[in-house]
């Protein structure tokens, strides 16, 4: 058994995790679970809240995305995924404003909701709109969440732009785009997304065939 075990369901957030675990070129264990098991004992131990995805490092569990990213980078550093000293201020900036302000507008917006102009300042995201105009300065100065280099963080700020720009949950400015493709080329995120439809594809019951 692996020192590394990742439990997920393809078709989850697993997705943003898989890619890291491919980044990081560690051999890994899956465990998929099933969404009528998800609420099983059995998985409940790993995470109480029911939801994957999360990992088991040796005696360590780990949940949240972001979490479990920034964990990852941490924990196998020869991956060169974690901060230097220099891109820490940016890394754990935009790390938590991703996992943050940006999924809770994201969310609320796709759902329909939107806090009124009084109530913006109960909300740490203001309103949608800003969260996207936020986004877009960002990324109209700079290739990836440090600058000029691929980090840890733009496995997680990455998808919580691509997701959203997938379903059309997110404007399609220019920079996001571009952002995008060039996050779209890297080998890991092609062979995670490769391992996952593979997954999605053995669970599809079997067509029948004509006679």
């Amino acid at each position: 058994m692996a020192d590394l075990i990742f439990y997920t369901n393809p078709q989850s957030r697993g997705r943003i995790v898989r890619w890291m675990l491919e980044e990081i070129g560690q051999p890994y264990e899956t465990e998929v679970i099933p969404y009528d098991q998800i609420k099983s004992e059995r998985f409940v131990a790993i995470n109480p809240m029911g939801k994957v995805p999360a990992i088991k490092h040796g005696d360590h569990v780990v949940t949240e995305c972001a979490a479990i990213c920034a964990y990852l980078a941490d924990a196998f550093p020869q991956a060169g995924l974690g901060p230097r000293d220099d891109e820490k201020a940016d890394y754990y900036r935009w790390l938590f404003y991703a996992a943050g302000p940006v999924e809770a507008a994201v969310s609320n917006q796709a759902m329909g909701w939107v806090p009124t102009p009084e109530r913006e300042r109960m909300f740490g995201y203001g309103n949608f709109d800003k969260v996207v105009a936020v986004l877009d300065e960002l990324f109209s100065s700079r290739d990836y969440v440090c600058g000029e280099r691929f980090t840890a963080a733009d496995v997680y700020v990455g998808s919580q732009i691509m997701f959203p720009l997938q379903f059309g949950m997110l404007p399609e400015r220019d920079s996001f785009v571009s952002y995008r493709d060039r996050l779209h080329q890297r080998a890991a995120y092609r062979r995670a997304n490769e391992i996952d439809e593979q997954l999605i594809a053995q669970a599809q019951p079997a067509q029948p065939q004509p006679a």
